[in-house]
């Protein structure tokens, strides 16, 4: 599952530099994370990156992009052409 970021952000510049795979950016208003390059951290550290900085703790689990560790492990081999 990928991680996405709520409207409680406080656009605190921390979680865009830690990702592995760089899948935070800056949208409209909060900064967002794309689905489609968020592993969640696996292939890279134990636990999300984003989600242990965070300080306002406003980055869940995204319901609507549901993935296993082993759908993740596939996707952070795509990305990263292993």
């Amino acid at each position: 599952m990928a991680l996405y970021i709520t409207d409680e952000c406080i656009n605190c510049d921390v979680c865009e530099p830690e990702c592995p795979n760089e899948a935070i950016y800056m949208g409209e208003e909060i900064y967002e994370i794309n689905p489609d390059l968020c592993t969640e951290c696996v292939g890279h550290y134990d636990e999300p990156q984003c989600v242990e900085v965070c300080p306002v703790d406003c980055i869940p689990k995204d319901p609507e992009h549901e993935e296993n560790e082993d759908q993740l492990m596939v996707k952070y081999k795509k990305l990263t052409g292993e």
